[in-house]
């Protein structure tokens, strides 16, 4: 199992989550954030610290986000690792 990053976080981008993240799982798009899930450990710790609830254990998304699943696996391993210091758009 691995965590989602859902439509929730665009135009977001809080970087709570990505601090708290012990093995650099985040990948950072233009205005969103997603995670690898070849990389993500399911720790959850990121889960509590998103502002916006935009985080998900991958068999909990919910039907409206489900796209969000392919999104995370398809664009993070194209994407650079999210650094934790990035501005938040909103």
């Amino acid at each position: 199992m691995t965590h989602v990053v859902t439509a929730a976080c665009v135009d977001h981008k809080y970087q709570d989550c990505v601090s708290v993240c012990p093995v650099e799982a985040f990948r950072e798009a233009e205005n969103y954030l997603v995670i690898d899930p070849d990389e993500c450990i399911d720790c959850a710790a990121c889960v509590a610290e998103c502002p916006v609830e935009a985080i998900y254990a991958d068999t909990d998304v919910p039907d409206e986000h489900e796209e969000w699943l392919d999104r995370n696996e398809e664009e993070a391993p194209n994407l650079p690792t999210a650094e934790g210091d990035s501005p938040v758009l909103a």
